[in-house]
């Protein structure tokens, strides 16, 4: 048991450290939780794993559950590097997002583990008309409640070599009648609400959810939009580097896209769009 416990107690320094950083010093992070320096200390070189009641109130302190203290570090500095947690932070302090939350019904106590994971999400591009956009979509378990996240990116229309816009979204997903809801705020230009509601496909060997997603952002960059989706399941856990590497645009011929994605977005003549 020795060599998990060295294990955690290392992921939880690295992700220490990682979180002292974006708060300017060690000293402030001590100071404001009320930790002993030395003792905290140990904790960041991994030497000493904090009691039950330390480790609720840094993870309190962090807007954190506990669990996710002792995550990959690659994987936690990827959410960090992301703003999931400051994105998450700002939205529960939205009263739209209080109101939200509490009027949300949970239909049943399922795990609904056949819907975690990380999945390649495809639908027709809003931006690169014509296009299909694939992105990386990822639904986890957070104590009660399911919750997701996304990213997308655009290559510049000058050079598609090179990254040009980036959209990263966050938010909680709902299963009611066999049905996934999803409702998700946009965390880098801030002014977007999506909306989806998705279905499993179970007489294929491949996993796969379609639904149709809405989008409406607070500025005429982003015009409104209602579309199809495909989510195809890629594997457990959060997303990774390595998932994050083929997001873009791509023609709708490209051998990389499943067949059965392609086949339920069709040639994207219904995806809706205000001009």
């Amino acid at each position: 048991m020795e060599q998990p416990h060295r294990e955690g107690a290392a992921a939880l320094g690295a992700n220490l450290r990682t979180l002292c950083d974006r708060q300017g010093s060690v000293a402030a992070v001590c100071r404001k939780i009320n930790v002993n320096r030395q003792q905290f200390n140990k904790y960041l070189s991994g030497a000493h794993i904090p009691s039950a009641a330390n480790l609720r109130m840094i993870a309190n302190f962090f807007g954190l559950n506990v669990p996710i203290l002792f995550a990959d570090p690659d994987e936690f500095r990827t959410l960090v590097d992301g703003n999931f947690f400051h994105a998450m932070e700002t939205a529960r302090q939205l009263p739209e997002f209080s109101r939200f939350v509490s009027n949300m019904i949970v239909e049943n106590n399922a795990d609904h583990n056949d819907m975690v994971g990380v999945y390649d999400r495809y639908q027709y591009s809003s931006i690169y008309k014509g296009f299909v956009l694939r992105s990386a979509f990822c639904i986890y378990r957070n104590e009660e409640f399911l919750q997701h996240y996304y990213v997308e990116r655009f290559p510049s229309f000058d050079d598609p070599r090179k990254t040009e816009y980036v959209f990263k979204y966050y938010g909680f997903c709902f299963s009611v009648a066999d049905r996934l809801f999803t409702a998700d705020f946009e965390g880098i230009q801030s002014n977007e609400l999506t909306f989806g509601v998705y279905a499993q496909v179970k007489r294929n060997s491949k996993k796969f959810m379609f639904g149709i997603a809405s989008g409406i952002a607070a500025t005429v960059f982003r015009q409104p939009y209602s579309t199809k989706v495909a989510l195809h399941y890629r594997g457990p856990g959060l997303l990774r580097r390595e998932h994050l590497k083929d997001l873009t645009v791509m023609d709708r011929n490209d051998p990389t896209i499943p067949r059965e994605a392609l086949q339920y977005l069709g040639d994207g003549s219904d995806m809706i769009q205000m001009s």
